[in-house]
């Protein structure tokens, strides 16, 4: 019983010091108080109804004398429990209560929301009610009437055994059923409840506001329609008057004793429920609704889709119309215009993580994510988007796992690994801005000891007499003492005792190794840190680091939700965020996956250092009522907006999984007609990722671009769409995602017309597979042990046409990371397959003073299949590669060498053919010669060989 004791103490005790900790101690004691308040008052309240029912009941007991032969039989129970009557009224009360005042402490995010409720300055169409009424009061009225319910139900069950037990009510016996005293008594009781009953038919009628059904229009459709305003609206309303009259009639049996007005009141309430709430609604709309729908529906479709446009923030997208094809004749002149139209990024961040390991990753015991992260920073005073990730702690890579190293050496990550976005070197590696360790670069100097990172998951012991592994260099390993105020002291022995309980480890109570000065470091990723300050937030599934004033600061952006926005439809966030990223990475999926919302704003920014762990929450929407609310609840927790640096305002963005949220909305919300609306003609869909199987959806990509209405570029977030059930492309959104700029939040959509087609990125990835002479450099960078990996296709808005990019990289044989081998570039049906992305560029718009070929069939000319010259010196080429690689596992490098000379033989007849019959069709081809399968071959040392790096034509 003590051990049960500490271990709940312990739990409540580490709790306290570590909200102290972070300098949130309101945010613990607020929740604590509200928790403790709510489940006594609700508890005692239901111990009391309970109680003084059952007090009651006995003590309306007939006399012994007058009891039933049925009754005495009951002798022995009475005599049995008389001795123990008070304890066990108080072990039944006090039983009823916990599990009521428990449930009532799960309230408490419901209560505080009503106490601390703002309005929103915005009435629903219907009730003409305030939405605060339906996000804020409507919840904790729905909770009043639901504990109202379960205190009238174990109040009249409590209250019937013991009239049963004592004599007042009777079951087998002749005569009368009930004594007087126990018909009035059971009867106020029914009466209570069909009164609350009354008063939830009464609630339901504002409950048809946020109700969700099923509706061909929509999935998740929320409000009322035709069949609710004219037939369930009406039916709620005479239904509250029968309620209250049968209420009534049950209160009078106090005076008339007899249950028989009360029965047939209630079942006329029984009856009418049937008749009035079911069938009458069914009726109508079999009889008025279907066969005119459209017509009936339209009004209230209208007032659903302005309501969803404006929960999710989407109400002010910028739809326009766009041609799809270029306007410009000679695309020499559009050469220029793509730099500066996008900065096109080649680095895709969720494909060179591995990368960044091997050239970056220095020891085993360091890791980068999975997922790199894409941001702006400046250099030779450019802004520039550039692929980052911290050099985070792995433990699973330390010489030797045992508690010692795992929680006190091997304690924190080290520096920041940043490369350009938009470059590679001539190798095909990432030209890095920030490296080596120490972090070296155009970062500056910064606090590079990253102790809170996402793949820090344990906790660690620090500033005691243990020292830790700071980084390790050529003279060897350099050891640190963490100087920050964060964590736990575990000076005192009952801060050491709870922790050995609350983590399980004694070793924490009697270890040598914890001394004068140790602090516990636990709670370590950004995502758990903001979550446990601000338990109302949800959270981005994508933190992401930034170098801010000389610290790493892990910005966190999180969301206000409700599901209580009149007439705006719901989604499910965990469904609509969900993409080809977050099904291989589940760090990636938002922390409320299965809730489901129907408003949510991005209304707090929040940071995370990186070294002292401390938590910073920035008010990002100013007019959010729900955040106000928040506010009002948890005062000083969230600073206001004019706190934020312009430092960190610099490296702010729009989070990425709002926008995988409003997408998901636009392809059926684009629309503001209800006619439209309800044919579905205008549906569209989110595509799968081309590059790859999985049959997930694309994710959105960040990258720096100008739409047709901007002047410049700007940092941006940018997805496609495809018609429903149709790989074509019907739209492109992007939003500006430059934070602290004017525009920041827009969406832009370039709605493309119906009556023409547009390749989609199914379809572009699908030419591109099947371009032969493309598939046959393919398959020569696919030859031996290597892998192809394509990065993100992204697509770019140009003169009318779409212009789509896509770097492709290989996994070598022996270089078991991928490095940039090609970039893939269509525009206007005409496509390029060049090492670099200028290279590809120049040859799709001429820019060498040649023709791209043919616009209308998107391949090259002449095609390989019509050239035999071509044919054969590229089935040459793929016989000299398989021979190197013979050679290379036979250890053979003479006959590597050899073949390597034949490969780059073969490769330069292939592009000396290629060139000869493009001259005789009155151009060059838009694809250049395969640069040679030994871009994926490893030379003698292990690395790619001199040669391998560039095609013939470099």
């Amino acid at each position: 019983m003590l051990g049960m004791a500490f271990t709940m103490f312990a739990g409540f005790w580490t709790d306290w010091l570590w909200y102290r900790s972070v300098h949130y101690s309101s945010v613990f004691t607020t929740t604590l108080w509200t928790k403790i308040g709510l489940f006594s008052v609700f508890g005692l309240l239901m111990a009391a109804a309970v109680g003084f029912n059952i007090w009651l009941a006995h003590r309306l007991r007939p006399p012994l004398s007058a009891m039933s032969m049925e009754q005495q039989s009951l002798d022995r129970y009475r005599m049995g429990i008389a001795p123990y009557k008070k304890w066990l009224l108080l072990a039944v009360t006090a039983l009823v209560g916990l599990i009521a005042g428990a449930s009532a402490a799960g309230q408490w995010r419901t209560w505080l929301m009503w106490v601390n409720g703002v309005p929103f300055h915005q009435q629903d169409p219907q009730f003409h009610l305030d939405v605060s009424f339906y996000a804020f009061d409507l919840p904790w009225y729905r909770f009043l009437l639901g504990f109202g319910f379960a205190t009238a139900i174990l109040s009249l069950i409590a209250a019937a055994l013991t009239h049963y037990l004592y004599g007042g009510l009777r079951v087998t016996s002749p005569g009368a059923r009930a004594t007087g005293a126990a018909t009035g008594h059971l009867s106020v009781l029914l009466g209570l409840f069909v009164a609350l009953k009354a008063v939830a038919y009464w609630l339901d009628r504002y409950g048809l506001a946020v109700k969700s059904s099923d509706f061909k229009a929509t999935d998740n459709w929320t409000g009322l329609r035709y069949v609710d305003a004219n037939a369930y609206l009406p039916a709620k309303t005479i239904l509250f008057c029968i309620a209250v009259i049968c209420a009534l009639l049950f209160f009078a049996t106090l005076w008339r004793r007899t249950w028989q007005l009360p029965v047939i009141g209630f079942g006329l309430m029984v009856l009418s429920a049937i008749l009035i709430g079911g069938l009458y609604p069914a009726i109508v709309q079999k009889f008025q609704v279907q066969p005119n729908e459209q017509a009936k529906e339209a009004p209230y479709v209208q007032k659903n889709l302005k309501a969803t446009r404006e929960a999710y923030g989407i109400d002010d997208t910028q739809v326009s119309e766009y041609t799809g094809k270029s306007t410009t004749t000679d695309k020499t002149k559009l050469r220029d215009d793509v730099d500066d139209t996008a900065s096109i990024r080649i680095m895709d961040p969720n494909i060179v993580s591995p990368t960044f390991q091997q050239l970056q990753q220095m020891r085993n015991y360091y890791a980068f994510p999975t997922n790199l992260d894409v941001d702006r920073y400046t250099k030779d005073g450019k802004v520039q988007d550039t692929v980052l990730g911290l050099r985070e702690l792995n433990l699973a890579g330390i010489p030797k796992n045992n508690w010692i190293n795992d929680h006190f050496r091997y304690t924190h990550g080290y520096g920041v690994v940043a490369a350009k976005g938009t470059e590679a070197d001539d190798q095909g590696q990432p030209v890095f801005t920030e490296s080596d360790l120490p972090s070296t670069g155009s970062l500056g100097t910064f606090q590079q000891r990253v102790y809170y990172g996402e793949k820090t998951t344990t906790y660690s012991i620090v500033g005691g007499p243990q020292k830790e592994i700071d980084y390790s260099d050529d003279n060897g390993e350099k050891t640190t003492s963490y100087q920050g105020k964060s964590g736990v002291s575990l000076s005192s022995p009952i801060n050491r005792a709870a922790y050995a309980v609350a983590f399980n480890e004694p070793q924490i109570l009697y270890s040598g190794a914890i001394g004068e000065g140790s602090r516990i470091l636990y709670n370590r990723t950004p995502k758990e840190r903001v979550e446990a300050v601000a338990p109302w937030l949800t959270i981005d599934g994508d933190a992401y680091p930034a170098v801010v004033q000389g610290r790493i600061q892990w910005i966190v952006d999180a969301y206000t939700t409700s599901n209580g926005y009149p007439y705006a439809s719901r989604t499910t966030l965990g469904d609509t965020t969900a993409d080809s990223l977050t099904a291989t990475n589940n760090s990636r999926a938002v922390v409320a996956q299965q809730n489901q919302v129907n408003y949510i704003r991005n209304s707090v920014k929040a940071t995370v250092d990186a070294y002292t762990g401390a938590v910073k929450l920035y008010q990002w929407d100013t007019e959010d009522p729900v955040l106000k609310t928040w506010m009002k609840a948890f005062p000083g927790t969230v600073q206001p907006k004019s706190a934020i640096s312009q430092d960190l305002m610099d490296h702010l963005r729009y989070p990425q999984d709002l926008f995988k949220v409003q997408r998901e909305l636009l392809t059926r919300y684009h629309v503001t007609d209800a006619q439209t609306f309800l044919t579905g003609s205008e549906v569209w869909q989110v595509p799968d990722d081309p590059t790859n199987n999985s049959g997930d959806a694309v994710p959105p990509y960040y990258l720096s671009m100008k739409m047709p209405d901007q002047s410049a570029q700007a940092f941006s977030l940018s997805t496609t769409f495809t018609p429903n059930g149709r790989d074509n492309l019907s739209a492109f959104m992007s939003v500006d995602s430059e934070a602290g700029s004017k525009d920041y939040g827009k969406i832009r959509i370039l709605k493309l017309p119906t009556s023409t087609t547009v390749d989609g990125p199914k379809q572009v990835q699908s030419k591109f597979n099947s371009e032969q002479e493309i598939a046959a450099a393919i398959k020569l960078l696919k030859g031996g042990d290597s892998e192809v990996e394509y990065g993100n296709l992204l697509t770019v808005p140009l003169d009318g046409g779409l212009l789509y990019a896509e770097p492709v990289y290989v996994r070598g044989a022996g270089v078991k990371y991928p490095l940039l081998r090609k970039v893939l570039v269509t525009y206007e049906g005409k496509t390029a397959f060049e090492n670099t992305l200028d290279q590809a560029l120049d040859k799709i718009f001429g820019s060498d003073g040649t023709d791209t070929g043919s616009s209308d069939t998107g391949t090259t000319t002449p095609p390989t299949s019509a050239n035999p010259t071509v044919q054969q010196a590229l089935d040459d080429a793929q016989k000299a590669f398989e021979a190197g690689q013979e050679a290379l596992k036979k250890g053979d490098w003479t006959a590597y060498g050899k073949a390597q000379d034949e490969l780059q033989d073969a490769l330069k007849r292939a592009e000396e053919a290629q060139s000869k019959a493009g001259k005789a069709g009155g151009g060059t081809t838009a694809s250049s010669s395969p640069s040679p399968a030994a871009s994926s071959s490893p030379s003698p040392s292990g690395s790619p060989s001199p040669g391998a790096s560039a095609s013939p034509s470099g």
